[in-house]
């Protein structure tokens, strides 16, 4: 059986783009709303907005809500791992670091899930995923600096994004194992509907929002475009591109990512694009090739077609 990718088509493509502005715009969103409200504020908004937005398309399938606490508790552990602490880390980091930063450490998401699904046994750490794991490393580390000055608090920031993209490697293999057979737009809602639960509790406890100063008109845009374009929307994109492309090709959006995140920072919020940004995500991005397998084939085709003749 022949494991390469799909051939993606135009409209393929166009959809992966589309994504990666979906997603890199969350960023951005985020980076606009965590400078007037806390990050656990705004992780609550994006999770319960893009949940009451996913709700009537989830009936609109035919699914229903599970009614034991045994039927919710796949979810409600996807919905920690996939959504409140990936999204807390992620944001608490953006209140440190660039919008653009943040998104090049969450392109370290795939080389974590690699290290995670090796050491659980669900997969097998190859040459060629050692090396795409290493140039990740290498990439974190240009993007910290490489001169030898030491900046602990973007220190910190970095290693707060590369908490949330570690966590999302123990939400792939939790999906993996327990809610494979599930219908994505189910499993999307029921974990955003546990998330909200928890950070209702959380949030009351720690940013106890009825204190807060209410947010400006472009506070309240950004987290409506958050749930909305970068949570909600992103989901449905994503679903179609893995039906129709499949994982392989979904996964190259991770790819695209900071880009669109860097360009729309740099647009609206004035971040400047360094070098050591853009040479940390291509490092990285270079990773992400060697783990897809796609840059390994094709450099050694030629090889082994020779072998073969």
């Amino acid at each position: 059986m022949d494991q390469r990718p799909k051939t993606m088509n135009a409209e393929e493509w166009g959809l992966l783009i589309l994504l990666s502005v979906l997603w890199g715009g969350a960023f951005f969103f985020a980076g606009v709303a965590v400078k007037e409200l806390p990050p656990l504020t705004v992780v609550l908004a994006r999770v319960a907005m893009a949940a009451v937005m996913l709700l009537p398309l989830f009936w609109a399938f035919g699914h229903k809500l599970p009614r034991t606490l045994a039927g919710w508790m796949p979810f409600f552990v996807m919905g920690l791992l996939n959504n409140v602490f990936p999204f807390s880390l992620l944001f608490a980091g953006q209140t440190i670091v660039s919008v653009g930063v943040t998104a090049i450490s969450n392109a370290m998401t795939p080389l974590f899930t690699v290290l995670v699904m090796a050491s659980f046994g669900e997969e097998k750490l190859t040459t060629s995923r050692i090396i795409g794991v290493m140039l990740g490393v290498v990439g974190v580390a240009i993007l910290q600096g490489l001169d030898g000055s030491f900046d602990p608090r973007q220190s910190f920031g970095i290693a707060l994004c590369l908490g949330g993209a570690f966590s999302y490697g123990f939400a792939a293999l939790w999906g993996r194992r327990y809610l494979g057979g599930v219908a994505p737009i189910k499993s999307a809602t029921c974990q955003l509907i546990c998330s909200s639960m928890v950070m209702v509790v959380v949030v009351a406890l720690v940013d106890q929002p009825w204190t807060l100063a209410m947010p400006s008109q472009a506070t309240w845009f950004s987290l409506v475009g958050l749930a909305l374009f970068g949570t909600a929307i992103a989901y449905i994109v994503f679903f179609r591109i893995l039906v129709t492309a499949g994982a392989s090709n979904a996964n190259l959006v991770t790819l695209l990512i900071p880009v669109s995140a860097m360009i729309l920072a740099y647009l609206y919020l004035d971040e400047p694009i360094r070098l050591r940004d853009v040479a940390g995500a291509l490092t990285i991005g270079l990773g992400l090739l060697f783990i897809d397998g796609r840059l390994v084939s094709l450099v050694l085709r030629p090889f082994q077609q020779r072998e073969t003749n």
